[in-house]
């Protein structure tokens, strides 16, 4: 049966992203630096990667598609005309827009009503393979709040941001267990069985 992932990038002290998030720095000050994993040990870490981008359909927050600030219905992302994706994208917004086809199969849908008909949309695009939630840091929140994701799979920076959007702020009662870790010098992966 089909799971509903998450693979999000932390640093030390819980935060997914800097502070002052703006459209020139969508991952906040010192934000980049969390993802250097993926860029200067791609080989080490190509597992983690690779299951980052096996999903049959993604979910994600309208922030992480398009950034803070006014809607934009012209925006196609920060991917560049092919998304990493491969996939339908459901992202998470209030406001309406039709769906933008991009190259190499990925799709962004966008969905104004609710986490749970985005999760149904996913999980019916998805067919057999996994759901991924994308991020940001608030739509994962959601998810885990509603006790919808299956397993967290955690890539922590050795950085301290000090402050910005902290992944689990607000999420009470959650029960992890620890079924993976492995890791590189720039980042420990860790994979949880969320108990519901």
């Amino acid at each position: 049966m089909s799971q509903v992932t998450c693979d999000l990038t932390i640093s030390l002290d819980g935060f997914a992203a800097g502070p002052n998030q703006t459209l020139a720095e969508p991952l906040g000050e010192g934000g980049e630096l969390l993802h250097r994993w993926q860029f200067e040990e791609p080989e080490s870490n190509a597992a983690a990667i690779a299951g980052i981008l096996e999903a049959g359909a993604y979910i994600m927050g309208r922030n992480m598609f398009a950034g803070p600030g006014p809607w934009d219905a012209e925006w196609r992302g920060w991917w560049g005309e092919e998304p990493p994706y491969h996939a339908p994208v459901f992202v998470l917004t209030h406001h309406p827009c039709e769906p933008l086809e991009m190259q190499g199969g990925t799709t962004f849908n966008f969905v104004t009503d609710g986490i749970e008909s985005a999760l149904a949309q996913a999980r019916k695009a998805a067919g057999t393979k996994d759901v991924a939630i994308a991020g940001g840091a608030e739509a994962v929140r959601q998810y885990l709040s509603a006790g919808l994701i299956d397993e967290l799979r955690l890539h922590i920076a050795p950085i301290v941001l000090g402050a910005g959007e902290r992944l689990l702020d607000g999420v009470a009662n959650l029960k992890l267990e620890p079924t993976e870790v492995s890791g590189t010098r720039l980042v420990t992966h860790v994979r949880y069985r969320v108990n519901h």
